[in-house]
C-alpha cells in the first residue's frame, strides 16, 4: 500500500509538471507569433477611395544650400468612407500628407544641394556640435521607384494601400534665392 501511494504521488507531481511545461510553451508560441505580428504590415488589396491620379516632380532650389526634394501629388476621385489620409512612402523615404487646393500632398527632402552645417578643422574640439548624418535603415516596404504606399485611417483602424505606375512629371528647377521683398 505505501508503495502504491508513493507511485500515485508521483504521478501527480509529474503530471502537473507536464502541465505547467506545456502552458509555458504554448503562451511562448503566442506571444512570439503575436510579436511576429506587429511587426508585420498588411497591404490592402482594395481600398474603399478611388484614386484619380498620383504623380511626383523632383525639384531643386537654384542657389548652393537651397535644398532639393521631390512632391508628390495624390488626387482623390472619390472617398465613400471619409478615411483621413496620413503618410506616403516613397523610395526609402516617407512624408505626411497635406491637404492641398487640388489633392493631397506630400513633401521629401532629398541630400541634394543641402546646406551643410558641419565644422571641419584640424582641432576636433572645434567640431563639437556636428551632427551625426541620418542612417536609419528601417523602411518598412520593399517598393519599385514607380511605387509608393499610402497609410490611412479608415473606421479607426490603420492601414496601408500600395500603389502602383506611378507618373514622374517634369522637374522644377527654382532660379535663384527669394528676394527679400519676397519673402514677406
Amino acid at each position: 500500500m505505501v508503495i502504491f501511494t508513493g507511485t500515485i504521488h508521483i504521478m501527480r507531481t509529474l503530471t502537473v509538471f507536464a502541465v505547467f511545461i506545456t502552458a509555458v510553451m504554448l503562451y511562448s508560441c503566442k506571444s512570439t507569433k503575436e510579436a511576429f505580428k506587429t511587426n508585420t504590415i498588411i497591404l490592402e488589396e482594395k481600398s474603399s477611395f478611388e484614386l484619380e491620379q498620383v504623380y511626383f516632380l523632383k525639384w531643386v532650389a537654384g542657389f548652393q544650400g537651397g535644398g532639393s526634394g521631390i512632391h508628390m501629388y495624390v488626387i482623390v476621385k472619390t472617398n465613400k468612407n471619409h478615411v483621413v489620409f496620413d503618410t506616403v512612402y516613397f523610395r526609402g523615404m516617407q512624408a505626411k500628407m497635406q491637404l492641398g487646393k487640388m489633392g493631397y500632398l506630400a513633401s521629401f527632402i532629398t541630400p541634394l544641394n543641402q546646406k551643410e552645417n558641419m565644422v571641419m578643422d584640424g582641432d576636433s574640439k572645434q567640431e563639437y556640435g556636428n551632427k551625426l548624418p541620418k542612417n536609419d535603415n528601417h523602411f518598412p516596404f520593399v517598393l519599385q521607384d514607380n511605387e509608393c504606399v499610402i497609410q490611412y485611417t479608415e473606421n479607426g483602424n490603420t492601414k496601408y494601400y500600395k500603389v502602383k505606375d506611378i507618373v514622374e512629371k517634369q522637374a522644377e528647377y527654382y532660379p535663384n534665392a527669394p528676394s527679400d521683398n519676397q519673402k514677406q
